[in-house]
């Protein structure tokens, strides 16, 4: 029998490929805001409960989902450590 937070963390990978499929004027940021405010404690939960192995399985669920979102700040970070450095 499946665990409530894996149930829960399959459910909010279903409604991520939902939201995504949806048409949006602003790119998705508004839904990804939504995912990331719902899919934060759904992380955790999953860590505490099911263990390491289904936390990181689900962290790279989560990363695939918000593969835009990350490179964007991924940049960012190089960004500031390069202007720091000069």
């Amino acid at each position: 029998m499946m665990s409530y937070s894996l149930s829960a963390a399959c459910c909010w990978i279903i409604l991520a490929a939902i939201l995504a499929a949806i048409p949006s004027n602003d790119n998705h940021w508004r839904r990804a805001y939504l995912l990331m405010l719902l899919g934060a404690p759904i992380l955790v939960w999953v860590y505490v409960q099911d263990g390491v192995f289904w936390g990181l399985a689900f962290t790279v669920a989560a990363a695939s989902v918000f593969r835009w979102p990350l490179r964007y700040l991924l940049a960012w970070v190089i960004r500031q450590v390069t202007r720091r450095a000069e």
